[in-house]
């Protein structure tokens, strides 16, 4: 953009000769001020305002450019086309103004939204004792910063603790949502022992705030999670599944969903469904990786129509880090869906640590 008007000049150049004589193309000069506001700030509207005027004079009446005669200058139809170049350059100048400085308001609110992002979705530890922990968030809109996709992964007494979730619709009221999830998450993941009643107690912190604000949409926001709690002297992961996804237990022979009997109802849907929520343990052993992700990795589709194959394409892909895992499902689902994305995607993986081989102990070395 910030070339067009040479090249804007260029053409005008390039169909000056091929045209007769009494052919005005000096006259499409008139939108050279237009088409600098695109890109430019006033000034450079300015100069080039008085650059296509003094032009526009050139090829109205140079001999040896143009053909025609001096008086050709003067003559009013090209005094007219100064006068309009002229008008459209000031308007063209109102418009860069007005252009830059939504440019300007454009790029504090992107700042503002990129540090709410860094609060919301803070990074997440990258190493807890044998367990590494890595993370993505992708938006579907390029332009976009935050959304309702969420997770957090929280060192404990009773474990690391992760969860995964995303907020039923978009905007300023999901994002408050996931913040607040994300708040009580947090604090009651210390306080808590069992899994099971750290849901149940970020779900009465949700239900508190839809009370809070019954008369707006915040009381219809449900949000679907997955709890998850890794113990690795017991070798063992527990997880609490709120209509959410299954989460992805890897290892080295298989990859498994880890499906519930029977899923817990979503956050800020409990008190009326009422039904508990329930912890499912899984083992988990050293080499073993846990990927926890959003919908909008299995509702990704390609130009056909059809879902993001997650497991089959995981099981294809065989046995990866953890940070290379998460790029190489990055980069795949950006090339299966053409970059089209309908829906943020998050997804988090925690990889139990392998024990590393001690050299044995020589007895004559003492």
């Amino acid at each position: 953009m910030r070339w067009l008007p040479l090249f804007y000049v260029v053409a005008v150049l390039l169909i000056e000769p091929i045209t007769p004589v009494d052919w005005p193309v000096s006259f499409l000069l008139i939108a050279l001020p237009l088409v600098a506001a695109f890109a430019h700030g006033p000034v450079m509207v300015v100069c080039v305002t008085v650059f296509a005027i003094v032009f526009e004079g050139v090829l109205a009446g140079t001999p040896c450019c143009a053909g025609r005669s001096v008086g050709y200058q003067w003559d009013r139809h090209y005094v007219a086309a100064y006068f309009c170049t002229a008008l459209i350059g000031t308007l063209g100048t109102i418009l860069a103004v007005s252009r830059t400085r939504r440019e300007r308001t454009l790029a504090t609110v992107r700042f503002v939204a990129e540090i709410a992002q860094r609060v919301l979705l803070r990074p997440v530890p990258h190493r807890v004792g044998d367990i590494l922990v890595e993370s993505f968030y992708l938006s579907a809109d390029a332009e976009a910063r935050v959304g309702g996709d969420l997770y957090e992964a929280v060192p404990t007494t009773h474990g690391l603790r992760l969860v995964i979730g995303d907020v039923r619709g978009k905007g300023l009221f999901a994002v408050e949502t996931a913040a607040a999830l994300l708040g009580a998450f947090r604090e009651a993941a210390h306080d808590e022992p069992d899994l099971a009643a750290l849901a149940g107690r970020v779900e009465t912190s949700m239900s508190r705030r839809a009370a809070d604000y019954a008369s707006s949409d915040m009381a219809e926001r449900f949000v679907t999670a997955v709890f998850a709690e890794i113990v690795t002297p017991d070798r063992v992961v527990r997880i609490v599944n709120c209509g959410h996804p299954p989460p992805l237990l890897i290892s080295a022979a298989e990859v498994t969903e880890l499906e519930t009997d029977q899923s817990s109802p979503p956050l800020n849907l409990g008190v009326l469904v009422g039904e508990p929520y329930r912890a499912e343990e899984h083992s988990f052993r050293p080499g073993d990786q846990l990927l926890l992700y959003t919908d909008g990795v299995t509702e990704t589709r390609d130009e056909d129509g059809a879902f993001y194959p997650l497991v089959q394409r995981i099981r294809s892909w065989g046995v990866l880090p953890p940070r290379e895992l998460l790029d190489r499902l990055h980069h795949d689902l950006l090339a299966y869906s053409d970059n089209r994305l309908n829906d943020d995607t998050a997804a988090l993986v925690a990889c139990y640590i392998p024990d590393e081989p001690r050299a044995p102990t020589d007895p004559h070395a003492l």
